[in-house]
Formats: C-alpha cells, structure tokens, sequence
C-alpha cells in the first residue's frame, strides 16, 4: 500500500510522531472553524488521492470528479486546508533538523558532519597548525547577499508563527515535561494554527519594495542578528577542543559580513530608484541601532555590580564621568540607587547616545567606531575586574554583532541594466540611436569621452535625471551611512567593456568622482548572464583589462574587480545542463584572466532558488566551483524559499553558516591539492552540454508553438496577474520566452509538475556521451568530478519531483495542435529518467536519498487535489476570458498551495 511503504527510520521517529500529532491537530482545527462537513470533504480528497497514487480501481477518475466544478470559496478553504498542513509538516521538519544537531552536540558521537567541529577536526589532521588554522580563517569571507523574490512572500506574522511552532515541538520531546505543560504547549501550537488558518496568507494584492525589504529585514535582524555571535563561539570552542587550549586565548577575526539587493534593484523596477536607496539605508540605520538600544538596556538590567563591590577601569571611570556632563538624559535612565552601580549607569548613557543616532540629536554616535570604542571599554573593565564570568560574555557579544552590522546593517547592492545606461547616454549625447550602435563604436567614443572628460551636450528626461541622481544618493549615503552602506553597482545584461564604461561616465556626469584621484569612487561589476558572455568571461576582463580609463578606474580600487555570474536566465536560456557547464566555463577564465593581469578577482554567484536556477546547499556549490575559485572568499545570493528553509529558525540558520564555513574553509586550505579533471572525462562533459544545449533548444526555441503551449499548460496567466512583487513577470519591449523573466519561467513548470528547467536536455546529453566517450568514463565523472556528482544530484531530485501523470491534467488544457508539443518532454524524461538510474545503479530515483524519497511520496497526496482543482478553476476562468475575480482568487489560493507543497517558488 502507498501509505505503508512510506519508512521512517528510527533517527527520524520524532520526526513521524510530530507529522502525525500535527495532523490529528490541523483535524481538530478544521472541524472546528469550517464544520464535519468541510473535514470530511477534505479527508474526502486526501484519501482519493491516495487511492489514487495506489492505481487502485478508478482513483483517477473519481478524484477527478471530486474536485470540478467547486465554488471558488470552497476550492480556496480546501486549499488552504492542504497549505496548513504542509506549513505544519514544513515547520517539523526543521523542527527535526534542529533536533538531530542537538543530538550531535550533546552526545559523545563523533562531530556532525559538515559541521565546525568536523571542519576543524579534520584540519588539524591534516597537520594545520593552531596559528595556520586562525590564519586561514582570518582570510576568510563568507558574505550571503538577500534579493527579493515575487513569489516569495510569507508575511513575517506568519514567519514568527512557524517559529513558535517549531520551539513547541523542540519542547515537547522534552522527557521533564508534565502532563499539564505538555497540554499547555499544544494548546499554543493549536492557537498558532487557528491564527495562521485565520490570517491572509499575502497582505495586499500587490507587494511593494517596502514589503520585500521588510521581508528580508525579519531575516537579518531577527534570525541572524541573535546567531552572529553564536556562530564565532562555535568556532572558538572547536579550536580549543582540537588543539587543547583554554578557549579564552582564542579570538577569532570576523568573517561574516550580509548584503541586500532589496531597495538597490533597479533592473526593469521603475519603483527602485534614488529615492528608495536613501530609505532603504535609513531603515536599515534605524533598525539597527534601535536594535543595539534594545540591547544595551537589558546589559544595562543584567550588569548591577556595585562600586563598592568590584572595581571599574580607569578610564570607563572616565567616560561615565565625561558622559553624565554631555548626556543629561541620561540621569533619568539611571536613578540614583543605581549610581554605585557604574556599568548599568555607562549602558544606560550608551543608550542615550543611541537614542541620540536614531533621533538624529546632538551627541549622537558618528560612526560605529565611536559605538565600538564604548563597548570595548565596558568590555575590557570586566575582564581587567574579575568580570569573565560577570557580563563579559553579554557584551562580547553585542561587540560581535556591531562589528558585523555596524550602522548599515547590511550593504545595499545597486543593480541596473545595461540597457538602460545607453539610453541616458543617448540623451546626454544628443544621439537617439546610440543603443542601436554596434558596441567596438560605442566603446570607441566612451573611450574618447571619458579620456576629454567631457560632459552631457543635451537634455535629460525625467528617466535620465533619474538615473544620474541614483549616483548623487550612492555619494549621499556613503558620506552619511559610511562606506559599507553601499556596495557594488552591478550592470546587467553586461555583454562587453562598453557596458562598464558606461557607469564610468554617467558617474562622472553625475559629479561624484572623488576629488583626489579623479575616479569613480564605485565597484563596477557586470552580470554576466547568458550562455554567450559566459564563454567569453575571460574576453570581457582582457578586454576591460586593456582600456586605460578602466585601468586608472581598478588601480583606484586597490586593483579588485568583482564579476557577478547569473544562474537564473543562463538556465532559461540553454537548460540546466548547458547553463552548469557555461558557468563552470566561465569561472576558469576569468581565473585565468585576472591571473595574467594581476587583477584580484571576486566571483559572486547569483544564484535563484530551486536547482534549475543555481540553487541548493551552499557546499556543493563550493565543492563543484573549479581549482582556485576560493580563496578564502564566497559571496552570493540567497532567494525564494531557500531562504526560509535556510534561515527560518536561529539553530537553522546556524547550521546553513557552519557549513558555509566548513566548504569554505576546507577548499581555502585544499586549493592546490584537487586532482586536475582528466582530459576525458572534460570531454565527455562538453559533449553532454552541447547535445543538451542543442535539444533544450530545438524544443524551446525551435517553434513559435512551444511558448502558446506553454501558456496554456501551465499557470503562467495567472502568475503575472498575481502582482505579488514589484516588478512585472516579464522585461518591457520583448516578447516569448526571451522577455519573461527566469521566476516565472521556472515557478509556472514546476506549479504544472513539469520541472522542465530542472531536467531537460540531460538525458540526450548523457546518451551522446555514452555513445561517444563510452558508459566507463560517465561512471568516473560522477564517481570523481564533484561538479558532475553534483549535477546529477540535482537532475535526479527534480527528475523526482517530476509527476507527467498529473502534468498530463495540464497539457489537456491545450489544444490539439499545441498538445503535440508535451510529445518530447515525455520522451526526454523518460531517456532521461533511463541513464540516470543506469548510472546510478538504482532500481528508482532517489534510491540512494531516502529521505527526499519519503518527503517526496509522503507529500504526493496532499498535493494531487490541489493540482487537479487547479487545472479545473483554469478552465473554468479562461472561459470568462480571465475576468472572473472570484476564481482567479481561488487559483491564487492553488498556487500558494502547491508552492507550500512543493517548497519550491521559483
């Protein structure tokens, strides 16, 4: 029976008994807010749909039958049922995540793998020396950078609720508990679930850029905010516990360091300009030090010793004194019981003087340093009085989180396209077809132009003034928010030299050169972003590397160049495969390239979300990253559901930094080290990319037909009617595939169960190679070559996410004609699905992953009716030509579900 082949082993016991609890639980809910009835028409659906997943008797049919034809109220709340139930299932499985790590950490089993302890353990066998250890991690930077995600939206009410949840199940397994608090407890999980069933799961029908800052502001302030100093007494201890030092002589160098592109997008978003780059930065200074106040009252509650008790440093003696003149606020915050008590009273007027900041007043802190400087003095007076033990651990971790955050918080990216720089050059030129000019003459007078210093000759419109501006609020907030504030300004759609020229000179336009040297104060990085200028990354530095303005422009910026390597559109463009490869590709000669001009190079990879664009655990990416890559130094983004799944809970997002550490660290130390890629198997891999590249586009590109048949067999029309981010689903002036952004792209196919951008393409490619170089060197590839193990891993998982029976519900909603269309998905999945279980080895996918196997089956039948009423409520919609608001509700309600489902936005 499909139910009963669902095994969990014994490490995941607690695991079933949460799942099962929950849903006894979410019943209970059910029958309480929408009647018997609802329940039993939702337990109607779950067991036809299991039925139906074990092929017995008519399942198909008699599901099918279940949900049509549904009011759109009823197929919202049945939806909805189904979505509570993944949230609850989601939410215990990082419950379960956070369970087996404390099991690790607490038992006397060896380190968890992948883990800090592991990483330094193996360090030091391999002969690190304590010195060399703290050396390499001093080299180290690990900088994950939040962008916004229009279909990823969680309200952050319902974030917190989910964090609830999960430390309730934490409790619950806790063998002390009494029958009354274990009661207590799930009556709190009960509460959180009947708010979270009563709770709109978006605000409003169209997200703004406040909206998806303040999504990711949840994220840094309450999540990675309390974890930053964790994170580096975790290292600390390791250290100490593997070379058997006292951990106090152990003082490790700060690595951590968070980006944002939310406010700083400009990229086709008319909505993100100057203006929103002065009130990101502002929001970020404000609820940063309003954070630190925060803080420093409650050191200021915890630190009561007494003069007459314990001794003070001189000079902390010295500023309470020089503070009670300057700061006579700051008397009222410290009554005068306490003015024997000199650390609640100098906490006290720190959080005058922060106050002061937030308010913009006199007497307000300057910069970080200033804030640092107080911090470490109350810091050194404990150590220096017998106050190790007495406070100094609190404050050295407010210490670490201003050393990581200071009073930017997060540095803010700025992101725009390259085509939309040519078209303020073209009015500041006078020159209306500069864009449409062949890019050797646009570089040719760039060249010029910058070398005469020359500037605009014509007009600016409202768009072009725009855009200089944004260059005025880049100087404006440096000089007001400090130099980490800001941080690159990237171009997209990059294709050459000119595109990053271009910034140079409306940089200077815009009159924010820096006085001494005459240069753009700014990093200038292109986004190299498809499949074309990623086989040519190596061209686009030589050639940038030989225009002496560009040349002035590095050596101005201690001679470091950043290149942005973008996963999303490359994988729209030519398939998982071809776009892996095109990224591998370009990684080596830019590596190359930096190498023969002496340039620092720093790769930041742009990643999305699910596989198909870039995304997954953080050390695989490092693992399949060529010789050289890292050094020291990983920087890229984090998007969509990852990160929730990443950073949703403290001890969640603790485990995504360590392993980020330990890949990070282990690659920093091995560099050199790794085998070269024998000749063969680079073969095999180029041919497995170029056959992939040539049957992902032969269906993709090959007919005008494929993009209608696209249309109508997935949810793409409701998706760009959804308004639930910013930015429009697709770039203004194109058309097709090409104009529609890669979120939408990957988010429609995986709502249908398609995953096409997961897959496609690899099973020719594979069959190619085995015909060419034989089955012996593939084996060794994935035996060997991490980035090729890697790659298949992923293919594999969205080969198993893959479901063409209820694919097949969608592709009825074409017509004939473009129905022919789903002919060679079918045939490329199952050539697909054929070599990768040969290569594996395996009877079925994921065989040799059990746990996304039984996560996988034991999701199915909570999903299937959510589909199927999906494509009904389609039908039923197209009909009334997209104009019923009732049922576009309802399938609004499909696509939140399934995406809870799935985990997958995108």
């Amino acid at each position: 029976m499909y139910r009963q082949s669902i095994q969990f082993p014994v490490k995941d016991a607690a695991l079933r008994e949460d799942v099962h609890a929950l849903g006894e639980l979410i019943g209970e809910t059910l029958r309480d807010q929408g009647g018997e009835a609802f329940l039993d028409l939702v337990e109607g659906d779950r067991l036809g749909a299991i039925v139906r997943r074990e092929g017995a008797g008519a399942g198909e049919s008699e599901l099918q039958n279940r949900v049509q034809g549904r009011s759109p109220a009823a197929a919202t709340d049945l939806t909805r049922a189904f979505s509570i139930w993944f949230m609850a299932v989601n939410t215990a499985e990082k419950a379960h995540r956070v369970r087996r790590r404390r099991e690790y950490l607490s038992g006397s089993s060896p380190p968890q793998p992948g883990g800090i302890a592991d990483c330094i353990a193996r360090l030091q066998k391999d002969g690190v020396s304590l010195p060399q250890a703290l050396a390499l991690i001093g080299t180290m930077s690990i900088e994950p950078v939040f962008t916004a995600h229009p279909t990823e939206s969680t309200r952050r009410t319902i974030l917190r609720k989910q964090q609830h949840i999960a430390h309730d199940l934490l409790d619950r397994q806790n063998p002390a508990s009494t029958r009354a608090e274990l009661d207590m407890l799930w009556a709190r999980v009960r509460l959180e679930i009947t708010s979270v069933w009563q709770t709109e799961e978006h605000p409003r029908e169209g997200l703004t850029v406040v909206d998806e800052r303040e999504h990711v502001l949840f994220y840094l302030i309450d999540i990675l905010y309390r974890v930053v100093p964790l994170f580096y007494e975790e290292i600390e201890a390791a250290l100490a516990s593997a070379y058997a030092v006292p951990v106090e002589q152990i003082e490790v160098p700060n690595i951590l360091r968070f980006g944002s592109w939310v406010g700083g997008d400009m990229d086709g978003n008319e909505d993100v300009h100057g203006k929103t780059i002065r009130e990101t930065l502002q929001r970020h200074q404000q609820l940063i030090v309003s954070t630190y106040f925060a803080e420093c009252e409650q050191l200021a509650e915890s630190l009561s010793q007494s003069a007459n008790r314990v001794a003070v440093s001189a000079g902390l003696a010295e500023r309470i004194a020089s503070y009670s003149v300057i700061l006579p606020g700051a008397q009222a915050l410290a009554p005068a019981r306490h003015d024997r008590m000199p650390y609640r009273v100098f906490f006290g007027q720190i959080s005058e003087r922060l106050k002061s900041s937030y308010e913009g007043r006199p007497n307000a802190y300057q910069n970080p340093d200033e804030l640092l400087d107080d911090v470490t003095l109350a810091a050194n007076s404990l150590l220096e009085n017998r106050g190790r033990h007495a406070g100094y651990f609190l404050v050295r971790r407010l210490l670490r989180r201003v050393r990581t955050f200071g009073f930017h918080l997060a540095t803010l990216d700025v992101i725009q396209h390259a085509r939309a720089h040519d078209e303020v050059i073209a009015q500041g030129l006078n020159v209306p077809n500069w864009p449409a000019l062949p890019a050797a003459q646009r570089l040719e007078q760039l060249r010029d132009l910058l070398a005469r210093d020359q500037g605009p000759t014509g007009t600016f419109d409202a768009m072009g003034r725009r855009c200089l501006w944004v260059f005025e609020a880049i100087a404006q907030a440096r000089h007001k928010y400090g130099g980490r504030a800001i941080g690159e300004y990237i171009v997209s759609g990059a294709r050459g030299p000119e595109d990053i020229l271009a910034v140079l000179l409306l940089a200077r336009w815009a009159d924010i050169t820096d006085k001494r040297s005459g240069e753009c104060p700014l990093d200038v990085a292109p986004l190299l972003e498809s499949i074309d200028t990623l086989e040519a990354a190596g061209d686009v530095l030589r050639a940038l590397d030989r225009e002496p303005a560009y040349r002035r422009h590095l050596e101005s910026r201690s001679n470091r160049q950043i290149v942005v390597l973008g996963y999303s559109d490359t994988n729209k463009q030519g398939g998982i495969c071809a776009s892996r490869w095109a990224l591998q590709v370009a990684e080596i000669q830019l590596l190359e390239a930096a190498r023969d001009a002496g340039i620092k190079l720093l790769i930041f990879h742009g990643r999305g979300g699910t596989p198909a664009r870039g995304g997954g655990r953080t050390e695989h990416l490092v693992e399949s990253l060529p010789v050289g890559a890292i050094h020291g130094v990983l920087r890229l983004t984090e998007q969509g559901e990852v990160v929730n799944q990443s950073y949703g809970l403290r001890p969640i997002a603790m485990r995504t930094l360590e392993r980020t550490f330990a890949a990070v660290a282990l690659a920093t130390a091995h560099a050199g080290q790794t085998a070269p890629v024998a000749e063969e198997q680079t073969a095999a891999m180029k041919t497995i990319a170029a056959r992939s590249l040539a049957a992902y586009r032969e269906l993709v590109f090959g007919s005008a037909l494929f993009f209608e048949y696209f249309r109508a067999a997935t949810p793409l029309d409701v998706i760009e009617r959804m308004h639930i981010a910013s930015r429009p689903a697709a770039r203004a002036g194109g058309a097709g595939v090409h104009a529609l952004r890669a979120i939408p792209w990957v988010f429609a196919w995986t709502q249908s169960r398609h995953m096409l951008p997961g897959w496609f393409g690899f099973g020719s490619g594979l069959q190619a190679a085995v015909e060419l170089h034989g089955a012996v060197v593939i084996g060794r590839m994935a035996a060997q070559w991490p980035f090729f193990a890697h790659l298949l891993d992923d293919v594999e998982a969205m080969l198993a996410r893959t479901d063409l029976d209820i694919a097949a519900h969608y592709d009825a909603l074409a017509s004939d004609e473009l129905r022919l269309q789903a002919e060679p998905i079918r045939e490329e999945y199952a050539l697909t699905v054929r070599h990768v279980l040969q290569l594996r080895g395996s009877a079925r996918l994921l065989d040799s992953d059990p746990t996304l196997q039984r996560s996988i089956k034991l999701r199915n039948p909570y999903i299937d009716p959510m589909h199927l009423m999906q494509v009904d409520l389609l039908k039923r919609w197209r009909a009334t030509a997209r104009a019923d608001q009732a049922l576009f509700g309802a399938l609004r309600a499909t696509i939140s579900g399934i995406a809870q489902g799935l985990q997958a936005t995108g």
